[in-house]
Protein backbone atom coordinates (compact mmCIF):
# COMPACT_ATOMS: atom_id res chain seq x y z
CA UNK A 1 0.00 0.00 0.00
CA UNK A 2 1.39 3.54 -0.82
CA UNK A 3 1.88 5.91 1.43
CA UNK A 4 -0.84 8.36 -0.45
CA UNK A 5 -3.11 5.88 0.28
CA UNK A 6 -2.67 5.34 3.83
CA UNK A 7 -2.91 8.89 3.82
CA UNK A 8 -6.10 9.28 2.64
CA UNK A 9 -7.57 5.96 4.48
CA UNK A 10 -6.91 8.50 7.40
CA UNK A 11 -8.06 11.46 5.93
CA UNK A 12 -11.33 9.99 5.29
CA UNK A 13 -14.68 11.58 6.17
CA UNK A 14 -15.80 10.08 10.22
CA UNK A 15 -19.01 8.35 9.89
CA UNK A 16 -22.07 9.98 10.30
CA UNK A 17 -25.93 9.51 11.60
CA UNK A 18 -28.69 10.44 9.54
CA UNK A 19 -30.78 12.72 12.15
CA UNK A 20 -34.57 12.97 12.05
CA UNK A 21 -36.23 15.59 14.41
CA UNK A 22 -40.25 15.61 14.10
CA UNK A 23 -41.19 18.58 16.23
CA UNK A 24 -40.54 22.30 17.17
CA UNK A 25 -38.63 23.62 19.86
CA UNK A 26 -40.22 22.29 22.97
CA UNK A 27 -41.18 24.83 25.99
CA UNK A 28 -39.13 22.69 28.61
CA UNK A 29 -38.22 25.01 32.10
CA UNK A 30 -35.16 24.12 32.74
CA UNK A 31 -35.34 21.23 35.87
CA UNK A 32 -38.38 20.00 34.51
CA UNK A 33 -38.83 15.91 35.97
CA UNK A 34 -39.07 13.01 33.71
CA UNK A 35 -38.76 9.32 33.97
CA UNK A 36 -38.17 6.49 31.55
CA UNK A 37 -40.93 4.78 29.86
CA UNK A 38 -40.57 1.52 28.37
CA UNK A 39 -42.77 -0.77 26.24
CA UNK A 40 -42.96 -4.32 26.80
CA UNK A 41 -40.60 -5.37 24.08
CA UNK A 42 -38.06 -3.43 26.11
CA UNK A 43 -38.37 -5.45 29.70
CA UNK A 44 -36.21 -7.91 28.67
CA UNK A 45 -33.84 -6.10 26.13
CA UNK A 46 -30.03 -6.18 26.70
CA UNK A 47 -28.36 -2.81 27.00
CA UNK A 48 -31.58 -0.89 27.96
CA UNK A 49 -30.63 -0.05 31.18
CA UNK A 50 -26.85 1.39 29.34
CA UNK A 51 -28.81 3.40 27.00
CA UNK A 52 -31.44 5.34 29.60
CA UNK A 53 -28.41 5.99 32.09
CA UNK A 54 -26.91 7.63 28.85
CA UNK A 55 -30.12 9.53 28.24
CA UNK A 56 -29.85 10.58 31.48
CA UNK A 57 -26.59 12.41 31.21
CA UNK A 58 -27.90 13.89 27.57
CA UNK A 59 -30.73 15.04 29.23
CA UNK A 60 -29.06 16.62 32.35
CA UNK A 61 -26.61 18.25 29.78
CA UNK A 62 -30.03 20.05 28.50
CA UNK A 63 -30.79 20.76 32.13
CA UNK A 64 -34.04 18.20 32.85
CA UNK A 65 -33.72 16.12 35.56
CA UNK A 66 -34.69 12.37 36.08
CA UNK A 67 -37.93 12.46 38.80
CA UNK A 68 -39.38 8.46 39.11
CA UNK A 69 -42.00 9.66 42.21
CA UNK A 70 -43.75 12.88 40.14
CA UNK A 71 -42.40 13.12 36.73
CA UNK A 72 -43.95 15.85 34.21
CA UNK A 73 -42.78 14.00 31.38
CA UNK A 74 -41.72 10.06 29.87
CA UNK A 75 -38.58 9.72 27.93
CA UNK A 76 -38.73 6.39 25.55
CA UNK A 77 -35.61 5.39 24.15
CA UNK A 78 -35.57 2.44 21.90
CA UNK A 79 -32.46 1.20 19.70
CA UNK A 80 -33.23 -1.45 16.58
CA UNK A 81 -31.44 -2.68 13.73
CA UNK A 82 -32.81 -2.91 10.47
CA UNK A 83 -31.50 -4.59 7.02
CA UNK A 84 -31.66 -2.16 4.23
CA UNK A 85 -31.15 -2.65 0.93
CA UNK A 86 -27.73 -1.58 -0.38
CA UNK A 87 -28.13 -1.23 -3.98
CA UNK A 88 -26.62 -4.11 -6.35
CA UNK A 89 -24.94 -7.14 -4.63
CA UNK A 90 -21.96 -7.59 -7.51
CA UNK A 91 -21.66 -4.09 -9.05
CA UNK A 92 -23.53 -1.51 -11.25
CA UNK A 93 -24.52 -3.27 -14.54
CA UNK A 94 -22.39 -2.26 -17.15
CA UNK A 95 -22.11 -2.62 -21.23
CA UNK A 96 -19.37 -2.86 -23.59
CA UNK A 97 -18.19 -2.74 -27.12
CA UNK A 98 -15.03 -5.45 -28.28
CA UNK A 99 -13.27 -6.00 -31.33
CA UNK A 100 -11.66 -9.05 -31.78
CA UNK A 101 -10.14 -11.25 -34.64
CA UNK A 102 -9.46 -14.46 -35.33
CA UNK A 103 -10.18 -17.17 -38.36
CA UNK A 104 -11.16 -21.07 -38.71
CA UNK A 105 -8.60 -21.16 -41.71
CA UNK A 106 -9.45 -18.13 -42.92
CA UNK A 107 -9.05 -14.53 -42.68
CA UNK A 108 -11.81 -12.91 -40.65
CA UNK A 109 -12.58 -10.13 -38.08
CA UNK A 110 -15.06 -10.87 -35.40
CA UNK A 111 -17.41 -8.10 -33.52
CA UNK A 112 -19.14 -8.15 -30.16
CA UNK A 113 -21.04 -6.69 -27.84
CA UNK A 114 -21.28 -7.44 -24.39
CA UNK A 115 -23.79 -6.67 -21.81
CA UNK A 116 -23.41 -7.06 -17.44
CA UNK A 117 -25.50 -7.51 -14.76
CA UNK A 118 -25.21 -7.41 -11.68
CA UNK A 119 -25.92 -10.99 -9.56
CA UNK A 120 -27.43 -12.25 -6.55
CA UNK A 121 -30.31 -9.59 -6.70
CA UNK A 122 -29.89 -6.25 -4.09
CA UNK A 123 -27.05 -6.07 -1.90
CA UNK A 124 -28.27 -5.86 2.30
CA UNK A 125 -26.43 -3.97 4.97
CA UNK A 126 -27.40 -3.54 8.80
CA UNK A 127 -28.57 -0.10 10.22
CA UNK A 128 -28.87 0.65 13.67
CA UNK A 129 -31.14 3.25 14.86
CA UNK A 130 -32.15 4.78 18.09
CA UNK A 131 -35.24 6.31 18.27
CA UNK A 132 -36.23 9.29 21.41
CA UNK A 133 -39.72 10.30 22.23
CA UNK A 134 -40.39 13.07 25.09
CA UNK A 135 -44.59 12.77 26.11
CA UNK A 136 -45.95 15.41 28.81
CA UNK A 137 -47.51 12.97 30.88
CA UNK A 138 -50.36 15.42 32.08
CA UNK A 139 -51.68 16.24 28.19
CA UNK A 140 -50.44 12.90 26.79
CA UNK A 141 -48.40 14.88 23.68
CA UNK A 142 -45.38 14.28 22.17
CA UNK A 143 -42.89 17.34 23.18
CA UNK A 144 -39.82 16.14 21.46
CA UNK A 145 -39.10 13.29 18.69
CA UNK A 146 -35.90 12.61 17.25
CA UNK A 147 -34.49 9.57 14.79
CA UNK A 148 -30.82 9.23 14.88
CA UNK A 149 -29.58 6.43 12.47
CA UNK A 150 -26.00 4.93 11.16
CA UNK A 151 -24.55 1.65 9.84
CA UNK A 152 -24.69 -1.34 11.93
CA UNK A 153 -20.90 -0.66 13.64
CA UNK A 154 -22.20 2.77 15.36
CA UNK A 155 -23.17 1.88 19.28
CA UNK A 156 -26.77 2.76 20.36
CA UNK A 157 -25.50 5.23 23.01
CA UNK A 158 -23.13 6.96 20.15
CA UNK A 159 -26.91 7.79 17.65
CA UNK A 160 -28.84 8.41 21.27
CA UNK A 161 -25.79 11.55 21.33
CA UNK A 162 -26.81 12.25 17.47
CA UNK A 163 -30.30 12.08 18.24
CA UNK A 164 -30.51 14.55 21.43
CA UNK A 165 -27.68 17.07 20.09
CA UNK A 166 -28.36 20.38 20.54
CA UNK A 167 -31.77 19.48 22.30
CA UNK A 168 -33.83 21.34 23.43
CA UNK A 169 -32.93 23.69 20.38
CA UNK A 170 -32.14 20.89 17.59
CA UNK A 171 -33.73 21.94 14.30
CA UNK A 172 -36.93 20.70 13.13
CA UNK A 173 -36.06 18.16 9.86
CA UNK A 174 -33.43 15.80 8.50
CA UNK A 175 -29.53 16.33 8.86
CA UNK A 176 -26.19 14.40 8.40
CA UNK A 177 -24.01 14.99 11.86
CA UNK A 178 -20.96 13.41 12.31
CA UNK A 179 -20.29 10.94 14.92
CA UNK A 180 -17.44 10.68 17.62
CA UNK A 181 -16.41 7.10 19.17
CA UNK A 182 -18.46 4.58 16.93
CA UNK A 183 -15.92 1.98 18.09
CA UNK A 184 -17.65 1.50 21.74
CA UNK A 185 -20.66 0.95 23.29
CA UNK A 186 -19.87 2.84 26.27
CA UNK A 187 -19.03 6.56 26.79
Amino acid sequence: MSVAAMLAGCASTPPQATVQVFTNQPQLPAGSTYRHERLPSQAGQPGQDQLEAAADALLARAGLRRDDTSPRLSVQVTASQDRVAGGPAWGAPSVGLGIGGGSWGGSGVGVGIGLGFPIGGTGVRASQRVDVQLRNLASGQVVFQSRASGSSGVSAVTLLDAALRDFPNAPPGTRQLPLGNTASASR
